[in-house]
């Protein structure tokens, strides 16, 4: 043979050996939306083991499993950064509502609240084993709480140093950022610069900082002012969490939205994070005055048997409700009542009346503190407006989440928004309501969360991302859980793979478990 002919087939042998590639998977035929927010192609995808290999045309490749996503799109797995799964690993670690919403990493230590000892909470992650990846905040409120209880006391310099020594374990043991819940004990009884000095040192280890703000309805535009304060004196990256606006800041959420452009244009990382529904969902102690909750539970009890300061409890939340602007606890249902079950799916107003009281704020008020009394319950309160929800929505910067736990199917009457916030956004204001394309829904689901909370090599699909890959007909995809009806899964998406491994088969889940750990920029590996 000639040196040329040589030549020939030595220049085509490497081409040619790559096009009969054996792959463990190949996605064929699907519209690709790579998570970018660039317009979708068609294209398959490769992927061995637990990574994607190659996009484009694979043909002439051969692998072990062949998925046909004709006519569906092919995208990254979503990530929801704002998640509160502590407790609920152990009871469903198939993590379905999340699987079936197409959800295939979740962010949990929210608002304040986590584990203090990440390292421990990851050991027992890496022993339950998931379904989904699992990455962590650390919770201020949890840190306060070790150090100095639920007091309304300020930490002396000892005793913040404690508070940052504990979060630089968390930083160090893996933790993605630092979050305050400012609405809950004991973090309503912190001051900004208690908040700045702990931030700083997640700072250290590129960190996030989330935040529950101060208040979500009538001061919310000082308590953004607030939280971004603590990122431009940090240093720090900061996230709004569940970014909304209730009475009497209706229609506001456009000023809201220029508050965090402005401090972008400073040079301060904002972004923001919503769920797609006109109603939060929370404790029904969020209704108490500070003062009330200070001491935790046996303090509030003990001061709910005082007459006076019972009474003084029920003239101050008269006057909250005149300054959000409601005449009745008609907004207010109970998702889950544990003393009293037949009260879920009630509202605050019609409990009253049922328990033969007139229906007035004061007589509701004393229904409440009732029910704080026999032990609480967890609410829903349907307290924004549509025109907020979408505007938030259409913010470039608005990641999706889900604010929710791992759901106990056929348990109480919780928010529907977690079981499909995603799906909702994709079938409701994507396909039904145009608000935004079906591309960047997407991008607000995968690349901009993966880029905000350093989630290295994930959110996009391309060579050597991990495939975490959901398959879905975008014709149908529809979030079924109502607030009548909240037990139900998300429909439409026909495939989900969690690191390579095919977790939804043909819309059913089969049980795969195969989620891992994802620590964060600080992490120093134990030897």
């Amino acid at each position: 043979m000639t040196r040329i002919g040589l030549l020939i087939i030595f220049c085509f042998l490497p081409a040619f050996l790559f096009s009969q590639q054996h792959f463990d998977v190949i996605i064929k035929n699907g519209r690709i939306i790579d998570g970018t927010g660039n317009p979708w192609f068609y294209g398959d995808v490769g992927i061995i083991k637990d990574k994607i290999i190659k996009t484009g045309d694979l043909s002439k490749s051969k692998a072990d499993k062949i998925i046909d996503a004709t006519g569906m799109i092919v995208a990254p797995g979503f990530i929801d950064v704002h998640t509160h799964i502590e407790g609920d690993e152990v009871k469903t670690p198939t993590a379905d509502n999340f699987i079936y919403d197409g959800v295939t990493t979740v962010i949990t230590g929210n608002c304040g609240s986590s584990k203090v000892d990440i390292k421990k909470y990851f050991d027992s992650l890496k022993y339950i084993r998931l379904s989904v990846n699992v990455g962590t905040l650390i919770g201020h409120n949890n840190v306060r709480e070790a150090v100095l209880g639920d007091a309304d006391v300020a930490p002396d310099s000892i005793q913040l140093k404690e508070m940052e020594k504990l979060v630089q374990n968390g930083m160090r043991d893996g933790a993605l950022g630092f979050s305050t819940g400012l609405e809950y004990t004991p973090g309503i009884y912190s001051r900004p610069g208690e908040i700045v000095a702990l931030a700083k040192v997640a700072a250290k280890y590129n960190g996030v900082y989330t935040s529950h703000m101060r208040n979500e309805s009538d001061h919310v535009f000082d308590a953004i002012a607030e939280t971004i304060d603590v990122g431009r004196q940090a240093k720090i990256p900061v996230e709004i969490s569940h970014f909304k606006v209730g009475k009497p800041n209706w229609n506001a959420s456009g000023k809201m939205i220029a508050m965090v452009d402005s401090a972008r244009k400073e040079g301060i990382e904002v972004t923001v994070d919503t769920y797609p529904y006109t109603a939060s969902s929370t404790t029904l102690s969020i209704l108490l005055p500070d003062w009330l909750k200070a001491g935790g539970p046996p303090e509030i009890l003990k001061r709910l048997s005082d007459t006076t300061l019972r009474k003084k409890a029920v003239v101050e939340m008269i006057g909250d409700m005149q300054r959000r602007q409601r005449e009745h606890f008609d907004y207010a249902i109970v998702a889950g009542c544990a003393y009293n079950p037949s009260l879920n799916g009630k509202s605050i107003e019609q409990i009253n009346i049922e328990s033969g009281r007139a229906s007035t704020v004061p007589n509701e008020i004393e229904t409440i503190l009732d029910i704080v009394k026999m032990g609480g319950a967890t609410m829903v309160f349907h307290s924004m407006s549509e025109t907020d929800v979408e505007n938030i929505i259409k913010y470039p910067l608005t990641m999706i989440i889900s604010d929710s736990g791992i759901r106990q199917f056929g348990f109480g009457m919780p928010h529907p928004r977690g079981y499909g916030s995603n799906a909702r956004v994709l079938g409701y204001y994507v396909r039904e309501k145009n608000l935004i394309t079906l591309e960047d829904a997407i991008r607000k689901m995968t690349s901009l969360p993966a880029q905000k909370f350093h989630l290295t090599n994930r959110g996009i699909i391309q060579p050597g991302m991990y495939a975490d890959i959901v398959i879905f007909d975008a014709g149908k995809v529809k979030d079924q859980s109502t607030f009548e009806h909240p037990h139900a899964y998300s429909t439409g998406f026909k495939y989900v793979l969690v690191n390579g491994m095919l977790t939804v088969d043909n819309f059913n889940h089969i049980g795969t478990r195969k989620g891992v750990i994802l620590y964060g920029p600080g992490y120093i590996q134990h030897q």
